[in-house]
């Protein structure tokens, strides 16, 4: 079973507003390269959080309300949200030593 969620306009809310631990939302698209780089640091980040934070992708192409309602403009985005609310969130491709930070800081 993977680590990382698939996640729909239909199942967002369940999946990442009513989670009862902190998720990060990696906002992507499969035509995005810069998306397939970042693919494998958020595995990265699933495991090494495993049981204290959830991991969810967001296909942009497919959950285009959801993209919408929280801005997204470019991808790869990724938010951290706790308590169903956006804690932080980044723009472009990041390093698996940042995004840990920031996952810190909201656990």
């Amino acid at each position: 079973m993977s680590l990382v969620i698939e996640v729909t306009d239909s199942t967002f809310e369940a999946e990442v507003l009513q989670s009862t631990t902190p998720v990060l939302v990696d906002f992507s698209a499969t035509w995005c390269g810069p998306c397939k780089k970042l693919e494998p640091v958020v595995r990265e980040i699933a495991g090494e959080f495993e049981g204290r934070l959830k991991v969810v992708k967001v296909d942009v192409d497919q959950a285009r309300q959801t993209a919408a309602q929280f801005g997204v403009m470019s991808v790869p985005t990724v938010f951290l949200f706790k308590g169903g609310q956006v804690k932080d969130q980044h723009i472009g491709l990041a390093s698996k030593g940042m995004l840990a930070d920031k996952v810190q800081k909201v656990l």
